[in-house]
This record gives structure tokens, C-alpha cells and sequence, in this order.
């Protein structure tokens, strides 16, 4: 079975209210922010305090792929 590429970190919301997830690349480890509300929504790459983007260990994730 092939691995897949993204994963959910960490998910919060309902479908009635503003969405948020964790989103992890499997191939990079980098780590996404994408919210949603109704018929709109956003993504954008984590960052730390130094600007750089946050990155997750394959060992420490992830809730379920897709």
C-alpha cells in the first residue's frame, strides 16, 4: 500500500462552525494551518519564532492520512 503524502495532525471545529487543521507533508514534515468556514477557507505554512517553517518528526504524527 502506497503511504500517503499529507496527514492530520490535529483537527478542532464542526461542520457548523470555522474548521481548523494540522496538516503534516510526509515527505517534508512540514506542517500546514488550513481553516475553514462555509464556503471559504485558507492554508498556510507554520512558522517558529525565528520565521522558519515548523517541522514534524515521522514518528510524532499524525491523527489519519489522506
Amino acid at each position: 500500500m502506497k503511504e500517503k503524502r499529507f496527514e492530520i495532525k490535529k483537527a478542532n471545529g464542526s461542520a457548523l462552525t470555522m474548521r481548523t487543521r494540522i496538516i503534516v507533508d510526509n515527505e517534508t514534515g512540514v506542517n500546514y494551518l488550513f481553516v475553514d468556514a462555509g464556503y471559504s477557507g485558507g492554508l498556510t505554512v507554520l512558522l517558529d519564532k525565528d520565521g522558519k517553517p515548523i517541522i514534524t518528526k515521522r514518528q510524532d504524527c499524525c491523527e489519519q492520512q489522506f
